[in-house]
């Protein structure tokens, strides 16, 4: 469990922010179960969707996302996954394989969190953003995440990761708009899809 409360380059939980923002979600709350509800509903609804509202700068480290409010859904599942080790809440980063669009090749990877809770285990979330067709919650033991697989060759990666894939930090760092991010999303290496 140790790696998942690591801090780490991305997931920068000592950062003088992140160390704030954790205390003050955990505020007049107590249990695992509810600060994790509260760190997911602040990162889903406060922090904004790089592409949903075509924002820039893009932002990689934990630290930024807070800093600058805007995240594309990795960022954003850097952010969680700081605020809840700050809180001393195992997270892990996870992710899923999407189409981009129309159901139809090409695909990308979409990133989310799972939160290793006392009363369940692993538990996933998805802290992107709602919007029309999107409503992420946390309602453990169910699991409501923003997609759901529709075509082939999605898949969900059943790994836990303690650090972010090389693939979406070289997006995310590589990338000075949200456009030139949108255009160059990152995917599996091939070796892993066959």
């Amino acid at each position: 469990m140790k790696d998942y409360l690591q801090a780490s380059e991305y997931i920068d939980i000592h950062h003088p922010l992140i160390q704030e923002k954790a205390k003050d979600l955990a505020l007049n709350v107590q249990g695992d179960e509810a600060i994790a509800k509260r760190c997911f509903e602040f990162v889903r609804d406060e922090i904004k969707h790089s592409w949903d509202y075509q924002l820039n700068p893009v932002t990689c480290k934990a630290s930024q996302v807070l800093l600058h409010g805007t995240g594309y859904c990795y960022a954003k599942s850097h952010l969680l996954a700081a605020l809840l080790r700050a809180n001393d809440i195992p997270a892990a980063l996870c992710y899923q394989r999407l189409t981009i669009s129309d159901n139809q090749p090409p695909f990308c990877l979409h990133g989310l969190n799972a939160i290793h809770l006392k009363n369940y285990g692993w538990y996933k979330v998805d802290a992107r953003g709602n919007k029309a067709g999107i409503n992420a919650q946390f309602m453990p033991p169910l699991e409501q995440l923003a997609f759901k697989l529709q075509s082939k060759g999605e898949l969900d990666i059943n790994d836990n990761y303690s650090h972010p894939l090389p693939e979406v930090i070289q997006a995310l760092t590589q990338h000075a708009t949200f456009m030139e991010v949108a255009n160059n999303l990152p995917d599996l290496p091939s070796h892993l899809t066959e």
